[in-house]
């Protein structure tokens, strides 16, 4: 699909991530206005309350868009999201009559404040990317083989709704128990071994009822959009921890997602197909459907003073052996009642070359190989005033799909009280 053109002049350069192709939806404020919902054209955000106000969305649904999230306008459902979509790409397009009623909705993306765009009714991540599975366990037990189950069901498990925020929220590092291999008691303090999480977060627009399993193409038309996700990883704490029943404190921290959801309509264009599979998955788990995404995913680190951000790795989504409508039908199969604004974290997202790792865990083999950033300096892992940022775009022709920075500054561990 090329470029679809539009009157603000900012949308139709090939270097914005928000071309008229995207409509990436938003929370915003500015001085002293309440957060509420806009979508991002150029450098701009169009102010979907007043745009609504003044009669020229013609949604029906009734007043969604004065909300601080896009929970309300997701129950609506796809009908109305494909409304929705259709009315703002004729508003927007090259020579649309509504441009001077338009105009004053508008202001600067750099004069708003970004909220977290909905309210996170329930989290889970998963564990869905091969290289990433492989390589922790050649880190962590010596062998790249899968667990035994690994080839046959989407692994996750359910996180912590209330850690997930918006990018730009500064995270502390946190405390907990760990122990040293030669120790023969765990010691508390704060983790010496934080670490991100390149991820793609799926959410769920469209709930399924308690008991009621999903086919893979029911769930994949319940995926409203995807954000940039970073699960924040405490790995020393996680490694003492998580047997048997998996991570706890070590991933319940924070989780830092992108503040614009860009929509599953928006990437349909880039879909890509799951790799082959091993060994065949259970027929539940079949789909007529691409499920995955030509996504180009990039991660930075800046440390404190540096006056800009080192990339340690660049990789794609389409390197998952799970896509996220398999993953949904998954969770919701035993009878698990999906809601609308659940989040689920794809599992980090690695490729087979270093170059393309995507957690620090893997980018200095546990700390064993460190890499060196543009300053000069040395990590291993996260040190405290580090800002790690994830960047990920579709590459379209002469545009790009794009979600914006998910980013977030590490601050010293608080002190117990």
């Amino acid at each position: 699909m090329p470029l679809i053109k539009s009157w603000v002049a900012s949308a139709n350069s090939p270097d914005t991530p928000f071309p008229l192709n995207n409509l990436p939806f938003g929370v915003f404020s500015t001085a002293g206005t309440t957060p509420r919902c806009g979508v991002a054209i150029g450098d701009l955000i169009l102010d979907l309350a007043a745009t609504d106000n003044a009669g020229l969305l013609e949604v029906d649904g009734g007043p969604v868009f004065d909300r601080p999230n896009w929970n309300g306008f997701m129950a609506l459902g796809p009908e109305a999201w494909a409304q929705l979509r259709a009315r703002l790409t004729e508003l927007l397009g090259d020579g649309a009559a509504a441009r001077p009623q338009l105009e004053p909705l508008m202001l600067p993306q750099v004069d708003a404040e970004l909220h977290l765009p909905i309210s996170v009714t329930e989290y889970t991540d998963f564990y869905a990317g091969m290289q990433h599975a492989k390589n922790m366990g050649a880190i962590l037990r010596g062998s790249p083989d899968l667990p035994a189950n690994w080839l046959h069901i989407p692994i996750g498990y359910n996180g912590r709704a209330s850690s997930v925020v918006v990018s730009g929220t500064d995270i502390h590092r946190p405390n907990g128990q760990t122990k040293a291999p030669d120790a023969e008691a765990p010691s508390f303090g704060p983790s010496k071994r934080l670490d991100i999480e390149l991820e793609l977060g799926a959410i769920v627009g469209t709930p399924s009822e308690l008991g009621a399993p999903v086919t893979v193409d029911q769930a994949d038309a319940m995926i409203f959009g995807y954000v940039l996700l970073n699960d924040w990883s405490a790995r020393d704490i996680q490694g003492w921890e998580y047997q048997p029943l998996g991570p706890f404190q070590g991933k319940a921290f924070g989780t830092s997602i992108s503040p614009w959801i860009v929509t599953a309509a928006a990437l349909d264009p880039f879909r890509a197909p799951v790799p082959d599979r091993e060994k065949p998955l259970l027929p539940y788990l079949h789909s007529k459907i691409d499920g995955l995404f030509d996504i180009e995913l990039e991660v930075q680190m800046q440390p404190a003073g540096a006056d800009r951000p080192s990339t340690l790795s660049r990789t794609n989504y389409n390197r998952m052996y799970y896509s996220a409508a398999e993953q949904l039908c998954h969770h919701a199969v035993g009878g698990c009642g999906m809601r609308v604004g659940d989040l689920l974290g794809s599992g980090t997202i690695s490729g087979p070359e270093r170059h393309e790792y995507g957690s620090l865990m893997e980018l200095s083999w546990a700390g064993r190989d460190p890499f060196t950033l543009d300053t000069g300096e040395t990590r291993s892992f996260i040190e405290d005033g580090d800002t790690m940022v994830l960047r990920g775009a579709a590459k379209g022709d002469g545009y790009q799909i794009g979600f914006g920075d998910c980013s977030g500054r590490i601050l010293p561990a608080r002190q117990l009280p």
